[in-house]
């Protein structure tokens, strides 16, 4: 077929769209808002007039602000939050933590099956935030190394998010543009069929063989993570210190120690200006590892006291409410490239940053400090602060935040919130009101009741998620109207020529899965999703089975852990490398794409 000057500017563009989706250097916040302003100004520069004689309206970009899918994707993300921000789910954190005591390989397949049953019905993101440091705790307990448990759990969410419309923001997206094009017949279960199939055969994979071929791998947050502690040092009569000058004390440690504040014997401070004179039974107020207050305490001839208690064997170094932290820098966060002098992190936040690890490995060269690293995506920070201070940390939301103790209290509003999130799902279900009206619908609920209030809105609402729908909801509008995804879809055909439909259809779920682990899955979602139903139509077979094609292969994102969010959390909770994640996650998603290749055929061909 032909194609008009349109469709090739429109396909260029999403090429150039794919290519900034895939860099970690842009944020795709503004990826997205690009990919929207260029096309709502080319096609109002240059005017399309399709076969019809119809012109194409540029302000119909922008109609995905307001388009069902997204609306649903921003009440489920609220009302997912909802359940979080009530601890809902933490009795089910307990209950599994309790489990391990018993048979720990039975609890391995029964939190890898929690976890995708919830991950069918909730965004996977706080489910895996609530098993992780659950999971970390078990592995200490029990004296088993936690890599081996971690990423099956990840990825397990993953497999059950595939199995509903509501599990993931990728299938209401492909649901609700089949719709657009006159597909309208996938409820919520439709097709839970061919993806609990799918989603089981990963299981067993995940339960019997990850835990096997996975290496080794120390977890960022064991118990000997290497802890700030605030602490005095006690200048005897006769020690080095005695009667020194501050600036001489300094340099004896190698300019290391950082003094706080000097304690006099009076119950005085003094500030530790440089020319300040140490006398004997001052006390020095310092922060630091054990290892390094120790070997200050020997080079200056100090005594070492925690709280008023000299530190020895018996007595070791204590710090109450204080907590370590994992601090994920992901694609939406704008910590990227940034430093954390840039933002005056410990100033604003009052937490120590103990660590940076970057591909699960502490960056040991840092010459210019750890404040001034420029941070990248995949980054961990390793933090240790009080409770307060890192709750401080969460309500910033530019990270991703995974404390070292569970800490999601149970409340009242806990059930209110499980009957809202019950009520969203079986009024869709029964088909009374259309999911994204349930969803806003009930996200108004858990205001009304207090299970969130509007700062607790605005956290859990993802202007990346937001952005990136619009724009590939503008990009699937372009292709379709300039007649794009026909020459797409004829172009594909050519090349699968002599292949039956199945075949076919087991080709486009591969290319689909394959886009999907370097460029967002939305995105791969929404574009292929038109292209799937021509094809379908050209070849006269039912357009479900193509559909869940894209569905399905826009959701194997097991390969990389770029793919989805949750596989950084999991990278660093278990100190997991790239080529962890393609041993283990490779395997699983040729696993599922080779199942669903026999099951999608046998079900909807």
């Amino acid at each position: 077929m032909d194609l008009n000057p349109h469709a090739i500017a429109t396909m260029l563009l999403t090429l150039l769209a794919l290519i900034l989706f895939s860099r970690e250097q842009t944020p795709l916040e503004s990826s997205s808002l690009l990919v929207i302003v260029l096309l709502a100004f080319g096609f109002s520069l240059f005017p399309y007039t399709d076969p019809q004689g119809q012109t194409l309206d540029p302000l119909q970009f922008f109609t995905g602000f307001g388009h069902e899918a997204l609306l649903a994707v921003c009440g489920l993300m609220v009302a997912g939050h909802g359940l979080v921000r009530t601890g809902a789910l933490e009795p089910i954190g307990r209950l599994l933590a309790n489990l391990w005591s018993f048979s720990p390989a039975l609890s391995l397949l029964g939190t890898l099956i929690v976890g995708a049953v919830l991950s069918a019905f909730i965004n996977n993101t706080p489910i895996v935030v609530l098993l992780l440091p659950i999971l970390v705790s078990v592995a200490v307990k029990t004296n088993t190394n936690a890599s081996g448990i971690l990423m099956p759990m990840g990825l397990a969410t993953l497999l059950g998010g595939m199995t509903t419309t509501i599990g993931t923001s990728t299938n209401l997206l492909v649901v609700s543009a089949a719709k657009d094009f006159g597909i309208n017949s996938f409820g919520i279960f439709d097709f839970v069929l061919p993806g609990s199939i799918a989603a089981g055969a990963g299981i067993i994979y995940l339960w019997l063989i990850a835990p096997l071929i996975l290496p080794k791998r120390t977890a960022v947050m064991p118990n000997t993570s290497p802890r700030v502690f605030t602490a005095h040092l006690l200048i005897p009569e006769g020690s080095f210190a005695a009667n020194k000058s501050l600036r001489d004390i300094l340099e004896k440690t190698g300019n290391l120690m950082k003094v706080e504040r000097i304690r006099k014997p009076e119950e005085t401070f003094t500030l530790p200006f440089p020319d300040a004179i140490v006398r004997a039974g001052d006390r020095l107020l310092v922060r630091d590892t054990p290892q390094c207050l120790k070997e200050f305490e020997s080079l200056i001839g100090a005594t070492l006291y925690n709280k008023d208690v000299k530190v020895d064997e018996d007595h070791p170094l204590t710090e109450d409410n204080q907590q370590l932290a994992e601090l994920v820098i992901d694609r939406g966060s704008p910590m990227v490239r940034r430093s954390l002098k840039d933002i005056r992190f410990k100033d604003t936040f009052n937490v120590v940053t103990l660590a940076i690890h970057r591909q699960g490995k502490a960056l040991q060269a840092m010459p210019q400090g750890i404040y001034n690293v420029s941070l990248k995506i995949g980054d961990v920070l390793l933090v240790q602060g009080s409770k307060e201070n890192i709750d401080a940390v969460k309500r910033r939301n530019q990270f991703l935040v995974l404390d070292g103790a569970t800490d999601l209290p149970v409340t009242s509003k806990a059930p209110i919130s499980l009957a809202i999130m019950a009520g969203i799902i079986l009024l869709s279900i029964f088909k009374i009101v259309p999911i994204s009206i349930s969803a806003i619908g009930g996200s108004l609920l858990m205001i009304a009741t207090s299970c969130l209030n509007w700062e607790d809105v605005k956290r859990s609402l993802s202007t990346q998620v937001i952005l990136i729908v619009v724009a590939s909801l503008a990009l699937s509008y372009a292709l379709t109207k300039t007649g794009a995804t026909d020459f797409l879809a004829l172009s594909f055909l050519s090349l699968t020529e002599g292949m039956s439909a199945a075949y076919i259809l087991s080709a486009l779920m591969l290319l689909m899965g394959i886009l999907t682990n370097v460029v967002s899955n939305n995105a791969a979602a929404l574009i292929g999703t038109p292209i799937a139903i021509k094809i379908a139509q050209t070849l006269g077979v039912p357009p479900e089975g193509f559909i869940l094609a894209v569905l399905f292969g826009a959701n194997l994102s097991f390969a990389t852990p770029m793919a989805y969010q949750t596989n950084l959390l999991v990278m660093n909770a278990g100190g997991y490398t790239f080529g962890d994640f393609v041993k283990v996650g490779l395997p699983l998603a040729i696993l599922i794409w080779a199942v669903l290749s026999f099951v999608l055929p046998l079900l909807y061909l």
